[in-house]
């Protein structure tokens, strides 16, 4: 990994005028474009993007072409979990030097309203958010970003790790907004790729058990190489019975559902025990979902929705550092930023085989 470092400080002093970038001109249609290489403003940096990971969002806008009131209305770059080099900064960016290896938080938020200044900046209604439109994303070679929004990464997490500490803060965050403690339960309803990392946040958080459904049998072994305790497949029977059952008929103290579908919400709520926990991660298609609110009175259930993330990519990258999870085994599919459409299929349609898929903007770093 020296060695890694020390030709990434090499190569700063050769940055190109030009790079590709994978544009989406329309849905289901990428072309590789080439672009000049952006200059950064005073306080952000240059970034060579050395990984991105295939987002459910990044598939979504592929596929229809809008998320809710999010709509592609021009050309646009996708994808934001993503990491890389710093090769160039601005004459105020201070915390970074050529060289550093870095991940990237895509949200640029004011630091000026009141959810800034309180903390919950993810609800900043000025966010400028990779790859959520008109923000183009980082399935390019290099981007600019404001440098408070980059964490430097220690030599031994890989740039896929790195990238993938933007969905895990997600699972993170979820945890956070319930109050989960060491030594709790939880059931996680939904194990792709979020779902699977906040088995591997739960893991990290000390939780005593970890109860994870999915339809898809790969997802659920996946699940329990990150730590689950137990698995139940969704396609056999009723999960909530399933999970009430192996809890003693209790249920969890936290419930965090990501698969964005009424019947999983409902599967979520039904295993929160008396005074528990929900927390909410998934989209479902429609915007109103019944709920039993009889059933959330008498159990005095608390219900977190959860949006992003706030404050996490430095927790998320000391729980890598420390070995406390290997999320590089979720990683089954790679691709080079040219075959970037080849990777938004693979993610679309092998939704049985594809856990994490992974484009390398500027070539796979050897293992």
């Amino acid at each position: 990994m020296q060695q890694q470092r020390v030709e990434d400080e090499q190569a700063m002093h050769a940055l190109p005028q030009r790079m590709l970038a994978a544009v989406m001109t329309k849905p289901g249609e990428i072309v590789m474009e080439e672009q000049a290489v952006p200059q950064p403003a005073a306080d952000e940096v240059l970034v060579k993007v050395m990984a991105v990971g295939v987002c459910g969002s990044d598939v979504h806008y592929y596929e229809h072409g809008r998320i809710g009131p999010y709509v592609v209305e021009k050309p646009i770059i996708l994808g934001h979990e993503c990491a890389g080099i710093v090769v160039a900064c601005g004459e105020r960016a201070t915390r970074f030097r050529p060289g550093d290896r870095v991940a990237v938080e895509p949200g640029v938020t004011c630091g000026l309203c009141r959810h800034c200044k309180g903390g919950r900046y993810n609800l900043c209604p000025d966010v400028q958010f990779l790859a959520t439109p008109p923000v183009d994303g980082a399935f390019v070679q290099y981007i600019a970003h404001r440098e408070d929004f980059l964490f430097p990464i220690p030599d031994h997490v890989s740039y896929e790790e790195a990238s993938m500490v933007e969905p895990l803060s997600v699972g993170i965050h979820a945890l956070n907004r319930a109050s989960f403690q060491p030594g709790g339960s939880v059931a996680i309803i939904g194990a792709g790729p979020v779902g699977l990392l906040a088995v591997a946040a739960a893991r990290a958080y000390g939780a005593s058990r970890i109860l994870v459904s999915d339809l898809e049998e790969r997802r659920l072994q996946a699940a329990l190489a990150l730590g689950a305790t137990d698995i139940i497949p969704g396609r056999s029977g009723d999960p909530a019975s399933a999970i009430r059952e192996l809890t003693g008929g209790e249920g969890v103290d936290t419930a965090i559902e990501t698969a964005g579908h009424p019947v999983a919400l409902r599967t979520a709520l039904d295993v929160v025990r008396r005074g528990g926990k929900l927390s909410i991660v998934g989209l479902p298609p429609t915007s109103e979902v019944g709920l039993p609110i009889a059933d959330i009175c008498d159990k005095e259930v608390d219900i977190h929705g959860i949006f992003r993330y706030t404050n996490t990519y430095e927790q998320a990258i000391r729980f890598l550092s420390a070995g406390a999870m290997d999320i590089l085994s979720m990683v089954t599919d790679r691709y080079s930023l040219e075959q970037t459409q080849a990777a938004l299929e693979r993610a679309l349609t092998n939704k049985q085989g594809s856990l994490k898929v992974m484009v390398y903007p500027n070539g796979q770093p050897e293992a």
